[in-house]
């Protein structure tokens, strides 16, 4: 099994440098250009004739991290209504226009942003650029709407109830975030979303949809003065004037292990275990990210994968993350086992948090990382798409547009004893979470 493992992480390996190589031109050349509007969007560009097509990804500064502590959902709610009618069109209307054109327009809230994604072709601009102005600028939160809308979010959150797996990462959540933001579904609750009024979704609207907070990340077949010139006309009577945004005090560093155990009648134990991780702007990132790679964000040829599935035969799939957000981050270790080998294999985690912290890695373990973590780059730039999120996601966390050039250099500057420096400091075996949803009786797993 070792041998077909190795053989397996040398095609990785060389299948990432292969794509390295090819999209090379991808990473040498400029991410985009970058200009603030008049009213305080912050505009990225990349030009990309090849086809005739227009992609573009608005980060709006109005996530549920803005949720009243009482009515968790209202951000959720508000950005699934935008597309639900504006002053001048109906719902369908709305739909209709960009499906008449094969565009797509959509809205999605996260934690800390609300994110607005639109795609036409590059002929159909002005017409997606007027609708997405319409539903921003104006949408009307018809009664009705409203009533549809929070059947169907309850809906959704019912059916989230029903998945071993979510209900297990949300009561990961809970458990690392007591009482802060991040803690919260950001779907919210069956009783918050219904007690949302139309009065709770204008006030909401009316103050976080604004442009200074604003990125606007366009890619495709367009030229930044015509695009500017285009975007001037139609959303300069979008005014700036967010309220101060106090930040969320950093969440409790748990003191030891915490454990939330829900009982299900599952044949798989569902088992999320971590603690706080980090934010994107910690000067360590890059060598935690190595580090993860080799403990278990690696797929196969990480530590984890080796010892829970190769060896033990626990899992199928077993992984770990460091996930950072503005505000805090996480780091997590997740798999799905039997409930008879659940306690083993939790074990096992926590016995390879132990070791990457207190031996070193080898050389090869760290050359595999950075050459999989460097080739395979180039992947996160392969579509217009990407291209948009990404340049969004770098002004959000202010890593310059010449972050491409720089990404290859940070992973290679890490050492072996970066790698246990930063397990000791950032990885705690002896104080986590452990959320799982099992059988309990048979996983043996108590509170």
């Amino acid at each position: 099994m070792k041998r077909q493992v190795t053989g397996r992480v040398r095609v990785v390996l060389a299948v990432a440098i292969l794509l390295c190589c090819l999209a090379s031109s991808v990473v040498a050349a400029p991410l985009g250009q970058r200009i603030v509007l008049s009213n305080g969007i912050v505009l990225l560009v990349s030009e990309k004739r090849a086809l005739p097509i227009v992609t573009a990804t608005m980060s709006i500064q109005a996530g549920a991290l803005l949720d009243p502590p009482d009515k968790p959902g209202l951000a959720n709610l508000t950005a699934e209504l935008l597309r639900r009618g504006t002053r001048t069109r109906s719902a369908s209307q709305v739909s209709e226009a960009i499906e008449f054109v094969g565009g797509s327009l959509s809205v999605e809230a996260g934690h800390d942003v609300t994110t607005v994604s639109l795609s036409v072709l590059s002929r159909d601009l002005d017409l997606g650029l007027e609708l997405l102005a319409d539903i921003l600028l104006h949408p009307t939160f018809a009664p009705e709407e409203i009533q549809r809308k929070v059947k169907e979010v309850v809906a959704a959150i019912r059916r989230k109830q029903e998945d071993p797996g979510e209900v297990s990462a949300e009561a990961f959540a809970a458990l690392v975030f007591p009482g802060h933001p991040y803690g919260r579904p950001v779907e919210g609750t069956e009783a918050s979303v219904a007690a949302i009024t139309r009065d709770d979704l204008l006030r909401f609207h009316g103050a976080h949809y604004r442009p200074d907070g604003t990125i606007l990340a366009v890619v495709g077949d367009v030229s930044l003065p015509d695009l500017v010139r285009r975007l001037e006309a139609r959303l300069s009577a979008w005014r700036s004037g967010r309220p101060n945004f106090t930040p969320p005090p950093p969440p409790a560093v748990l003191s030891r292990p915490i454990v939330r155990a829900l009982q299900r009648d599952v044949t798989q134990a569902n088992i999320n275990l971590g603690h706080l991780g980090v934010t994107r702007d910690n000067p360590d990132y890059y060598a935690i990210q190595v580090m993860n790679y080799i403990l278990g964000g690696g797929g196969i040829a990480s530590r984890l994968t080796a010892k829970i599935r190769e060896e033990k035969g626990w899992a199928y799939d077993v992984g770990s993350a460091f996930i950072p957000d503005k505000y805090a981050g996480t780091f997590s270790v997740s798999l799905q086992t039997k409930n008879e080998t659940a306690h083993e294999a939790i074990e096992a985690v926590l016995a390879e948090m132990r070791r990457i912290r207190e031996q070193p890695v080898s050389e090869a373990e760290l050359r595999d990382a950075k050459a999989y973590l460097t080739g395979s780059f180039p992947l996160r730039l392969d579509t217009s798409s990407k291209i948009a999120g990404w340049l969004a996601w770098v002004e959000y966390y202010n890593l310059g547009l010449d972050y491409v050039d720089r990404y290859a250099s940070l992973i290679n500057a890490v050492t072996v004893a970066d790698i246990q420096r930063v397990a000791q400091r950032y990885l705690h075996p002896d104080r986590y979470a452990l959320a799982v949803v099992a059988d309990l009786n048979k996983a043996r797993i108590k509170e």
